[in-house]
């Protein structure tokens, strides 16, 4: 008995090692050529295992794609920003909160997020994966906005869609993606920015950032 349970522990490692070696191959091609150009053949022969190997282990591309981004989709700084602002009555707070928070996720697990999910998931059996990731930033984002419409701090023109909208546009993915990928600004700066001008654009007693906004970010390097 205790030799079967060993050799199975040992089989069950083998098999995380095999896995970690494909997700790793992958995560390597993918931002090195592209999703869209990755073959689960490349990356079998990266892995050193067969084709059969891969979909047994990982499955297909886009199931290996989701593996690789499951750790930014679900990093606890998500859950931690949702806690917390429903601990402050301050809707200054509520958005200075979820700058940082939005900021941890990304900055965490940037390589995932600019050089895999930004630049190189064009491929349409990647899309699924995407609108995944999408529905998850969607549904935290409403969280604030349900928050602050609760603590009544929108202005008066402001309904919950707008505010919403709003925060999408200052806090969403592509702002960070912007600043810090496209522009070149450093989490710091990119982080006080949203915050204030998300402050200033839906509240009704915003604070005024005093961030040194001049726009000096490179125009073709990201922040790796």
């Amino acid at each position: 008995m205790v030799v079967v349970q060993v050799r199975d522990e040992e089989v069950a490692d083998a098999a995380l090692s095999t896995r970690a070696a494909i997700l790793e191959s992958a995560r390597r091609l993918f931002l090195a050529d592209g999703y869209a150009d990755v073959t689960v053949a490349d990356i079998a022969s990266a892995a050193r295992v067969a084709v059969q190997t891969v979909y047994a282990s990982t499955g297909g591309k886009a199931a290996i794609l989701s593996a690789l981004v499951a750790p930014a989709v679900e990093d606890p700084s998500v859950e931690q920003t949702l806690t917390a602002i429903t601990r402050t009555e301050d809707p200054r707070a509520v958005i200075a909160i979820t700058a940082a928070g939005t900021r941890q996720a990304h900055e965490r697990h940037w390589e995932t997020n600019w050089g895999l999910i930004h630049r190189n998931l064009a491929e349409p059996s990647a899309a699924a994966v995407m609108e995944a990731i999408t529905a998850a930033y969607v549904g935290a984002l409403t969280a604030v906005a349900d928050r602050l419409t609760v603590l009544n701090a929108l202005r008066p023109e402001l309904d919950h869609a707008g505010a919403f909208d709003l925060l999408w546009f200052f806090l969403g993915e592509s702002a960070w993606m912007t600043l810090v990928g496209e522009r070149g600004w450093d989490f710091d700066r990119a982080e006080a920015w949203m915050a204030g001008a998300a402050q200033q654009a839906l509240l009704h007693t915003p604070f005024v950032p005093s961030v040194d906004c001049r726009c000096s970010g490179r125009s073709s390097e990201s922040a790796t």
